[in-house]
């Protein structure tokens, strides 16, 4: 497996040796070990999820806060998407910037993703079903987000607006700068 990381400290980039025959495909999508040795970080999972998504569909962006913020090790099991963090650590030197990827069946990619970023992903084909484990449980109370178009993150979904499928839920995230002045 081949770990890189991103402009985004902490953000990598999972690319698994995959093994294929006649037979199909075989790949490591985790080695606890392989990743400690490449980041230097010591990462437990606790929760997985999967949800599946028709085009259009934007979730995000969407973060846990303080004690119940979730660390997660994000990839697509069938289809594509366009995977976008924030960086939300205020003593960072990339606070407020942005990283996308996509990730799709084809190239098996996952994206970690640390703790004190916000997540989201635009899905790209119909039907892609999308994987992530995290390293803290998910709890309701602290669940928070940013607008996905906020003008100070001018993140390129590169894809037709009038074409999205948002939740309302998403939909009422408030800018960065008003989540800023929130906390």
């Amino acid at each position: 497996m081949i770990i890189e990381e991103t402009h985004l400290k902490g953000c990598y980039i999972l690319s698994p040796k995959v093994f294929e025959d006649e037979r199909g495909y075989f790949f490591e999508t985790f080695n606890e070990n392989v990743f400690k040795s490449q980041t230097g970080l010591s990462v437990k999972f606790v929760q997985d999820n999967q949800s599946k998504s028709s085009m259009g569909v934007l979730r995000g962006l969407h973060f846990q806060k303080s004690n119940h913020s979730q660390a997660k090790l994000v990839r697509v099991i069938k289809g594509k998407v366009l995977d976008v963090c924030v960086d939300l650590r205020k003593n960072s030197d990339t606070f407020g910037e942005h990283f996308s990827i996509i990730l799709d069946d084809k190239q098996h990619k996952q994206f970690y993703v640390p703790r004190g970023f916000a997540h989201g992903f635009l899905v790209l084909e119909d039907d892609t079903i999308f994987s992530y484990k995290c390293d803290n449980f998910y709890n309701k109370e602290s669940e928070s987000g940013i607008l996905y178009n906020d003008d100070t993150l001018n993140i390129d979904w590169n894809f037709p607006e009038e074409k999205l499928i948002i939740s309302e839920k998403d939909l009422a995230l408030p800018s960065l700068k008003t989540l800023l002045n929130e906390i």
